[in-house]
């Protein structure tokens, strides 16, 4: 072995200089490829990068951070000299000063940002001459952030109610003193706020330091102190941050190593007068907010309606995700919300203004609202998780949500009780608008059931179009394979790419062990060790475990892809918006089950029982080089796909379950794969050969089943108000439900008693009032006492009237 070690590293260096000289080299050049080398992320599974790709096209450790910044990362794989001064630059040109440390490893801290998702940065090691090497830092919402990252306020609620009625003493927090690299630290406050005209070009936001608290104490992870109102104007920030970072630091300094605690409501340090009557001081400020809300332009026209139930907000995945501060599945800790136990929000801001749409839940699964309960459903003026271009308000993520939304929940609700004030302007929606999404899905080897809910297999081998809609520029294709080698005459599902308009591209595929998935960004592998949701370029992806990925795009159009034993499960989520533009294997959207199945020749399959003319319906959905979204970065996905047809006409697949009683798996292909969509099992266990696929298959099924009932439309007769002078009893509003209507002493209640959600979305009965009693026993007299008048007066006319009738005939 020893004797070739010579001969390689010349080879090396020949190369390296042939590609020098050449100029191909990556400085300069990440993502590019050249005829005897290549800068493309490809090249290190193709082993085909040029030498001196890690140095130009960096990876870090760790990748990703507060959206405050402060973190430090450690660039890999590329060495710097101990002279090098590093400076970092992010997105639009932030700066920040990093270092080489003893092992010649260079160091960037991350900046603080106004935006969440990938920002790319380039370092320079000669103090900001030239910036050569190239990367992307993930900056993450604070809220997403594991906890571990962040500096802990122990007992938020006391920071955050801090000088109202029986709130008071030492305030503690935590960090963990490893994160930051320093013997001695400094503890200052940082605030936020909204300055300018909203909607104009001239709103901005901005964070400042204002204080510090603590110096050069010692870096021993914790942090007491009894808090005074803010001196010098500051007490007029209201919503902010504490950050540690080394006391070598002089206070205030921007963009340097340092941990933050979460933005929160800064109670604890504003003026006296809020001490002595909090109550008041936030009364005053709800209804200066209320004026100034009623001088803004109305958002809630444009975002979207909630979920009638909880099962259809999980089940929406295109278009709602879990809201982090209320999780039914972290304990439902729903401090902004009580008698809620999960909330959702909408992934996506409203286009124009922003805005944001949160919906939340009670045990039953029932929408809980605002008008019944201050833990109900609230819009959003500004999103919480923001939204694309960020950086100026009202999208900027989390802190325009804080100024907008929260700190007057603060106002109205929390501190003074006025909560009518602010629910006036953010009412829930009673989600009679609101449409599910249709579900297309693939599963097993492969087994399809469209939008329109037609079941077929196709079993070809190659890459296919699984949905094609032009009218909102949406592709997603699949990729197939054979089960367990060339032997089974089956295939599987084995990658699925996917993009909407001129979002990144994203790819999910089994890895080359099939017992985890592995997503790529414009065929980039994507780690999800840090984070398990990513902001991309319009798109979102949320993979909290290895065999879990869910894709969202801009138009709530979801992909869900799911690993079982080998097997990729996909799930397609299609809002009603695509109806009658997809074409594909999920075949076409209109209701319609009789023209689903349409050739990309636009034949129509007749018969969708016979599986010759099926499978020629698969192989015409078989995509070109030229509109391929794959990655190929291996000789297998070389030689098999790209540089041969798209579909493998050679490859011709058991068409039936085959039927012979002597197959040893027979039997318990038969225990296993019973009720509906046993077929499908059957097949994947007698021709895939394996009892584990085909009870994967099974669950698939039947896990589609459940999503389609979950999904099922909901009728919604909307918010009944109880009478006034009265009560109801009853708070849900859905098909079936009845509402009891009642008045208080000393009222009678007028119209109907009970009331019932009707199918055509009307209550039954007539309007509920409550009448005093003393008034309906005057309205009563006053009613007699006037007919018996009109009765007399009446009759006097008609007797008057035959006496001058009698006059004239005399």
């Amino acid at each position: 072995m020893e004797r070739h070690t010579f001969p390689v590293v010349v080879f090396l260096l020949l190369v390296s200089g042939i590609c020098r000289t050449s100029g191909q080299t990556c400085e300069g050049n990440c993502g590019a490829k050249f005829e005897s080398c290549s800068c493309h992320p490809t090249c290190i599974s193709l082993k085909n990068c040029c030498t001196d790709y890690n140095e130009y096209c960096v990876e870090i450790f760790p990748y990703s951070g507060s959206i405050f910044g402060g973190t430090d990362f450690v660039v890999l794989d590329a060495t710097f000299n101990q002279s090098s001064h590093i400076v970092c630059r992010f997105g639009d040109g932030i700066k920040t000063v990093g270092y080489v440390d003893e092992n010649s490893r260079g160091h960037c801290i991350s900046p603080l940002l106004y935006e969440t998702g990938l920002v790319p940065f380039q370092i320079s090691s000669d103090n900001g001459t030239t910036f050569n090497r190239n990367g992307a830092w993930l900056s993450v919402h604070t809220g997403k952030l594991d906890p571990q990252f962040k500096a802990t306020l122990i007992n938020s609620t006391k920071w955050q109610y801090y000088g109202t009625p029986n709130v008071g003493g030492a305030l503690h927090m935590t960090w963990n003193s490893s994160l930051v690299r320093a013997e001695r630290v400094n503890i200052e406050l940082w605030g936020y706020r909204e300055t300018g005209e909203p909607y104009s070009e001239y709103w901005q936001g901005k964070w400042m330091y204002l204080y510090s608290l603590a110096r050069d104490l010692p870096n021993n992870g914790t942090f007491s102190f009894l808090p005074k109102p803010a001196v010098n104007g500051f007490s007029n920030w209201e919503v902010g941050c504490v950050r540690i970072n080394p006391s070598t630091y002089p206070d205030g300094m921007w963009n340097v190593h340092a941990m933050w605690t979460e933005d929160h409501a800064l109670a604890w340090h504003l003026e006296e007068k809020f001490r002595q009557d909090s109550a008041a001081w936030a009364l005053d400020k709800c209804l200066a907010w209320d004026q100034l809300e009623n001088q803004l332009p109305n958002f809630l026209s444009e975002i979207i309606d909630c979920p009638c139930t909880l099962a259809q907000a999980r089940a929406d995945t295109g278009r709602f995700h879990t809201d982090y501060g209320c999780d039914i599945e972290k304990g439902s800790v729903c401090t902004y919300h009580p008698g809620s136990v999960h909330c959702v929000r909408a992934i996506h801001a409203s286009p124009k203004y922003g805005a944001g749409q949160q919906c939340c839940y009670d045990s039953t699964g029932t929408q809980v609202l605002t008008e019944d309960s201050i833990g109900g459903s609230t819009p959003d003026r500004a999103h919480d998780w923001g939204s694309p271009p960020f950086k100026k308000p009202p999208r900027v993520p989390g802190d325009s949500h804080w100024v907008y939304d929260v700190l007057s929940f603060y106002y109205c609700c929390l501190w003074s009780d006025n909560c009518d004030n602010y629910f006036k302007h953010r009412p829930s929606s009673d989600c009679r608008s609101y449409q599910s999404p249709k579900p297309g899905v693939v599963f097993g080897d492969p087994h399809f059931i469209t939008f329109d809910d037609v079941s077929y297999s196709f079993n070809g081998k190659g890459e296919y179009s699984l949905v094609i809609s032009d009218d909102k520029q949406l592709t997603i294709q699949g990729r197939t394979e054979p089960v367990n080698g060339t032997l089974i005459k089956a295939t599987k599902l084995s990658a699925v790419a996917m993009r909407e308009a001129s979002s990144d591209i994203i790819e999910v595929r089994l890895d080359s062990s099939q017992n985890r998935l592995e997503v790529l960004r414009n065929q980039k592998s994507l780690s999800f060790t840090e984070q398990s949701w990513m902001d991309m370029k319009d798109v979102f992806v949320f993979s909290p475990t290895p065999n879990n990925v869910t894709v969202m795009f801009p138009t709530g159009s979801g992909v869900e892809v799911r690993l079982r034993e080998g097997t990729m499960t996909t799930t397609v989520l299609l809002p009603d918006g695509f109806k009658d533009s997809t074409l594909g294997l999920l075949g076409k959207m209109n209701g319609d089950a009789k023209d689903d199945l349409v050739a990309s020749d636009g034949q129509l399959v007749l018969n969708q029982s016979n599986p010759e003319e099926l499978f020629a319906f698969g192989r015409s959905w078989a995509i070109s080089n030229e509109s391929s979204l794959f990655t190929y970065d291996s000789k297998y996905l070389l030689d098999t796909y790209l540089y041969a047809p798209r579909h493998d006409d050679s490859f011709v697949p058991v068409f039936s379950v085959p039927d012979n009683s002597d197959d040893p798996l027979a039997n318990q292909a038969s225990e296993i794969c019973t009720g509906e969509g046993s077929l499908y099992c059957r097949y994947d266990i007698l021709v895939g050969r394996s009892l584990r696929l085909g009870n994967a298959t099974r669950v698939s099924f039947q896990n589609h089943i459940l999503l389609v009932e979950h999904l099922e439309p909901v009728i919604s007769c909307g918010w009944l108000s109880p009478p006034k002078n009265g009560k109801k009893e009853g708070t849900t509003y859905l098909q079936g439900a009845m509402v009891r209507l009642s008045c208080n002493d000393g009222y009678t209640l007028e119209g109907s008693e009970k009331r019932i959600c009707q199918e055509n979305g009307q209550w039954s009965g007539e309007p509920t009032n409550c009448v005093a009693a003393n008034n309906l026993t005057g309205i009563v007299a006053g009613s007699v006492i006037g007919g018996l008048a009109l009765i007399t007066i009446t009759a006097a006319i008609i007797l008057q009237s035959r006496k001058q009738k009698r006059y004239v005939m005399q």
